[in-house]
């Protein structure tokens, strides 16, 4: 794994720990919704804003609704920080 993909890893897995209140989450790239429970349509919405605060990007919702999981959320960060 590159530096570059450690460090947005490390920074979004903090987001998922302050978005969902729960400091044992330990993010994957296949990770979806479907592996965490608290993760609905709500809990998006709150994980793609706090991601953005995070990063200081905007993501637009073409990009953010054809992301499958947690990699290519990454992938798309290292594209775009």
């Amino acid at each position: 794994m590159s530096e570059k993909k450690q460090e947005i890893n490390k920074r979004l897995t903090q987001v998922f720990h302050d978005v969902f209140d729960d400091e044992d989450i330990q993010i994957f790239d296949e990770m979806s919704a479907k592996d965490l429970e608290e993760w609905d349509s709500l809990m998006h919405i709150t994980l793609v804003v706090a991601t953005e605060k995070k990063f200081g990007v905007q993501l637009n919702a073409a990009e953010v609704g054809q992301l499958k999981n947690v990699g290519e959320m990454i992938e798309l960060l290292m594209k775009r920080t």
